[in-house]
């Protein structure tokens, strides 16, 4: 199993701001896409998860910018669990032009998994499919 996955990303007009580049807000909505993205191709999709009664609840999200992007551009987001406990998961993303493969953007969420009323669960103790899955492809650092 691939520890880091890709997905593509064209940038669209209604994404941009006054100054023509692509609204700093929308970086953290690109790493959600890429997340979902991420879990569907390493084995555990976020809508089985959740059928199982398992959240994932974003704890915090940050965003270093780089480079701009502008509409009609098209990134590459490379995503990876950067630490991985049973508990807790920390996700990393870095955001580069699929053409030069200049950076754009990196950055990381933080992630506890709960169960359906919010109350956070060890994932090891409650699900050992997800907890092997996620074991099995972390830590791996893009940054």
């Amino acid at each position: 199993m691939e520890k880091v996955q890709i997905y593509e990303r064209s940038a669209f007009y209604y994404e941009t701001d006054r100054m023509d580049v692509i609204h700093h807000s929308n970086y953290i909505r690109w790493f959600e896409e890429a997340r979902i993205h991420f879990m569907k191709n390493v084995g555990y999709s976020y809508d089985k998860m959740e059928n199982e009664g398992i959240m994932l609840p974003v704890l915090s999200a940050e965003c270093q910018y780089k480079s701009s992007v502008r509409f009609g551009d098209t990134v590459l987001i490379y995503t990876s669990v950067s630490s991985y406990n049973g508990f807790r998961m920390v996700i990393q993303y870095k955001i580069c032009d699929k053409k030069t493969g200049e950076l754009r953007a990196y950055g990381s969420t933080s992630h506890c998994f709960t169960d359906s009323a919010m109350k956070p669960i060890r994932i090891n103790k409650h699900n050992s499919e997800i907890h092997d899955v996620f074991n099995n492809i972390s830590p791996f650092k893009l940054f």
